[in-house]
């Protein structure tokens, strides 16, 4: 087993004064040329939007564009006729392909946090397309959920790439293994919040760490925790 760590205070920052962009791999004006990404992902914000501020209308092109919503409430407007709000517990995807735009604001009373994560596609210039799910925490206690697959079905969202994101919450003292095949696949897992360790490393809120050449990772939460699983090739 291969690992990578990336403590929250070593992420870089983009701070717009309305936004504030806690990045894990290169992205927009922060550059580090040894996070350039792992395996197929591209991009991990961490986002913070405050009240009455948002995104204007911008566009996207062959990258798939996940959206896990932690706090707030948040608009979503596209070019293919969505108009919604999101809150806490919905997962957003949007497979830019040929081309998508969008906009999206903060509509609520406190901060908009969400996790802005960019994979690349499997098959370049596809017709754009946009989904959304919720996965209710109190219907997640004690479980390792999948929210994004490249499988289609209702009980997920699905993506132009072969990737699972799934979600735990967990409380303290649970023992979870994770499985996946070893051949060009690799794992990035973000602890949200609480305390966990993995491969004798103790995750903080918002530590993250890459793993790769290994069949089996074994997770144990030391706190009541919450955590993201990002599942990817390591090339295409």
């Amino acid at each position: 087993m291969k690992t990578t760590l990336i403590r929250a205070n070593e992420r870089g920052l983009k701070d717009l004064g309305w936004l504030q962009s806690n990045l894990s791999f290169s992205f927009s004006g922060y550059q580090n040329p040894v996070r350039q990404g792992f395996g197929l992902l591209k991009v991990f914000n961490d986002d913070f939007v405050y009240p009455r501020n948002g995104f204007g209308l911008h566009a996207h092109l062959n990258m798939e564009i996940i959206s896990v919503m932690l706090q707030g409430r948040m608009s979503h407007k596209d070019n293919l006729g969505y108009t919604e709000v999101v809150e806490k517990d919905w997962v957003q995807i949007m497979s830019a392909g040929s081309g998508l735009r969008h906009e999206e604001h903060n509509v609520g009373e406190e901060d908009v946090n969400f996790l802005q994560i960019w994979i690349e596609p499997k098959l370049q210039n596809i017709m754009p397309r946009y989904q959304r799910r919720q996965f209710p925490e109190d219907k997640r206690h004690n479980k390792l959920i999948t929210i994004v697959s490249n499988e289609e079905g209702q009980a997920h969202c699905w993506i132009n790439q072969n990737a699972r994101l799934s979600l735990g919450y967990y409380e303290q003292g649970q023992h979870i293994t994770y499985s996946l095949n070893p051949l060009n696949r690799c794992i990035f897992i973000f602890n949200i919040s609480g305390q966990l360790t993995i491969a004798d490393e103790t995750l903080q809120p918002r530590d993250s760490l890459g793993i790769w050449e290994t069949d089996t990772i074994a997770i144990t939460t030391n706190a009541e925790c919450r955590f993201l699983i990002v599942d990817v090739p390591i090339n295409n």
